[in-house]
């Protein structure tokens, strides 16, 4: 792992840096790696992906509403390393680039996690709204063939259905999903209204299949960015097939659960992936 910086503390080994992708005329994509010293060897592993609109963000400035409560400490203790993916946003590259990037840092720690205390048969998928999306399609469409298949993922309020967006809004939102300046439509390259096959390639619930992994999608019943239908759709179409999925409506909470505390919900989380891959 020549590639990567490292930094051992008392509780935690960090590893920065670790190249998972190189796309010419682009910068290399990494991974930053946390990893408990506490915890028996090898350890599971859970792979964070940062929301924004596929437009914003970056794994290494998580968000302040995010960090006030720390959910990356929250795993740490509760014993899983921590793998912040980055991958590329839409005014890069238009899907399946974002796909292709995090299911690089998955590969990466299928493929090297022995090196560094990671068990490569336990990894979880967990992210936000862009990144909830991002990580049902590695759940979703993840190949043990090529070394992209996880064990668990969860959704906080993402998009599972492009093409449903717009039509389940909430009457406050001020979005136009099929819009062509819309987060949907760069993320495809495309006007969403007049490009649908596009936006079946790019939404999670094209690929649900009996053999998706276990999911939790945890959803605001007052989302006015993406809808709560999403969730609701997904689960619907997970149930229908036999897969095992779970589904929290959160009363009372907008998007990025605003309006409640988010704790309870980082408990909920984290009780899941423990009983999916320590239990």
């Amino acid at each position: 792992m020549t590639n990567a910086a490292s930094k051992r503390w008392s509780d935690r080994i960090e590893h920065h840096d670790i190249i998972v992708n190189e796309v010419p005329g682009l910068r290399p994509l990494t991974l930053d790696l946390v990893v408990p010293v506490e915890a028996p060897q090898p350890v599971p592993v859970l792979v964070w992906i940062h929301g924004g609109a596929w437009l914003f963000g970056s794994p290494k400035q998580p968000a302040d509403w995010l960090m006030e409560a720390d959910p990356f400490a929250a795993a740490i203790r509760a014993g899983f390393a921590v793998a912040s993916a980055q991958y590329r946003l839409s005014g890069e590259a238009h899907f399946p680039a974002q796909l292709d990037d995090v299911k690089a840092a998955v590969r990466w720690l299928r493929r090297h996690g022995d090196q560094v205390g990671v068990d490569r048969e336990r990894i979880g998928v967990w992210g936000e709204s862009a990144g909830g999306h991002l990580a049902s399609m590695v759940a979703l469409t993840g190949d043990d063939q090529d070394d992209s298949d996880v064990r668990a993922a969860v959704c906080w309020y993402a998009p599972s259905n492009l093409l449903t967006m717009q039509s389940q809004a909430h009457p406050s939102g001020t979005i136009n999903h099929d819009a062509a300046d819309s987060p949907e439509s760069l993320l495809i390259g495309a006007p969403l209204a007049d490009n649908p096959g596009l936006g079946r390639v790019a939404s999670p619930i094209t690929y649900v299949t009996d053999q998706a992994p276990p999911m939790l999608l945890i959803h605001g019943d007052q989302d006015v960015v993406v809808p709560v239908g999403q969730s609701e759709e997904l689960a619907a179409a997970l149930t229908a097939v036999g897969a095992e999925v779970e589904l929290s409506v959160v009363p009372g909470a907008d998007h990025c659960f605003g309006g409640v505390p988010l704790e309870p919900l980082i408990r909920d989380t984290l009780a899941f992936f423990t009983r999916v891959l320590i239990a």
